[in-house]
Parts: C-alpha cells; structure tokens; sequence
C-alpha cells in the first residue's frame, strides 16, 4: 500500500468531504422522527438498509481520501472527475436506499411498501440503474488513478508510489467488472434468473481478494528488484 504523504487539506478536498457529509445526511432526513411506538419499531425495522447505505458511502469516502491523501490533484481533470463522482453519490443517494430497503425486505416483511417492482423486467432495470451509478463511482475512482498516474513526475512520486498508483486502476476496474457483470447478468440472462444480478455483487470480495493476493506479489517482487538495482 502506498505509504500517504503529509499535506494540507484542499479545497477541493474540503468541497469534497462537504458533499459527502451531505449525502449521509440526506440519508438521515429521510428518516421521519417516530410519533408513536408502532412508527419506532417500523423505522428500527429499516436500520439494515440505513446500515448498509452508511457502510458504502463511507467506503466510497474514504477510497476518495486516500487517493487525495497520497496524491495532490488540484488540476482541471481532477477536478471534472471529481465532480463526476460526487454528482453520482448525490444523485444516487435515495435510489440507493430504495434498493437495499427492497433487498432486505426478502428477509424482513415488514419492510415491504407498494411501489416496489411488479415484474421482472423492472427488477431487472433496477439493477441496471444501480449498476451504472456503482460503475460510475468506481470507474472515475479508476480515473483519478490513472491520471495521478500519468502526471506522476510532475507530482514527484517515486517509482513506487508510482507502481502502486497504476495498481489501483486495476483496484476500482475490478469493482467496475463485478458492477457491469451484474448489469450483463440483467440485461442478457432469461427472465427466471433475472432478480439474480443482485447476488453478483458478493463476488466483490472473492475478486478484490484474489487481485489483491497477485498485486501484493508484485508489488514485493517490484520493491525487491528495486533493493538489487540499488546495491549495485
């Protein structure tokens, strides 16, 4: 892992934290204060799909914080593909808890309201809908990546900190895969497996796994190659 180099806090970061502090609380004010004891244990009912949203916006924030951490993008670039990113977190905070409020209610009736998707087709694009924005968070994470990448010199990284820049492409493409899997899985599987592209996404952990196992080999192989070259 890249080691984060000591700075002072942006504006851009700043901006940045702002937004995202703004997006859990949109995840707050959604919850209406109960007025009677049947209304608080319908809103404790709902506590999972808060969970779960606060628990993916606090990962997505801090993959962002440390990639402003270990790399001081203030250029234009950086700053159109961070405000892509956080267009995606606003907008997609309320679809966000509508879906996992529809997932754990396979589990927990009472959280189950009208509204929710009639037939597959619209499981199917909801899962679409979800997938582009999750492939969109990653994908400009991915981004961001490869352009303190490409200014790399201008940055004044090492050869390290810039190997393991490139290597975090890879990081967010893999989440990039599994969200365009289950978006394939929806758009192109027979209707009776449809609802299914959901279950993609616990594949994040066996994929992230495994390309963490191959990088962490090559990155040590990496600093190794670089401890002979300098004993030479």
């Amino acid at each position: 892992m890249t080691l984060e180099r000591k700075h002072e806090i942006t504006r851009l970061e700043a901006f940045s934290d702002a937004v995202f502090a703004f997006a859990l609380t949109l995840l707050v004010v959604s919850l209406e204060a109960p007025k009677s004891y049947a209304e608080l244990m319908h809103m404790l009912k709902g506590f999972l799909p808060f969970a779960a949203c606060f628990a993916l916006l606090i990962y997505i924030w801090y993959e962002h914080s440390a990639l402003f951490s270990r790399y001081p993008l203030r250029d234009t670039t950086a700053i159109v593909l961070n405000s892509a990113l956080l267009f995606v977190v606003l907008f997609y905070v309320y679809p966000l808890k509508y879906l996992f409020t529809l997932t754990f209610a396979i589990f927990i009736p009472a959280l189950r309201a009208e509204g929710a998707p009639a037939t597959v087709d619209e499981i199917a694009r909801l899962f679409l809908v979800y997938g582009i924005g999750f492939v969109a968070v990653f994908g400009a994470l991915a981004l961001l990546y490869r352009h303190a990448w490409t200014r790399r010199r201008d940055l004044g990284l090492t050869p390290l900190e810039a190997r393991d820049a490139r290597a975090e492409i890879g990081t967010h493409l893999t989440s990039v895969s599994v969200g365009a899997l289950s978006m394939l899985w929806a758009a192109a599987m027979p209707a009776s497996v449809k609802p299914f592209a959901g279950f993609m996404y616990f594949l994040m952990g066996p994929a992230h796994w495994a390309y963490g196992e191959w990088n962490g080999r090559r990155r040590r192989a990496f600093i190794r190659a670089g401890e002979r070259a300098a004993q030479r």
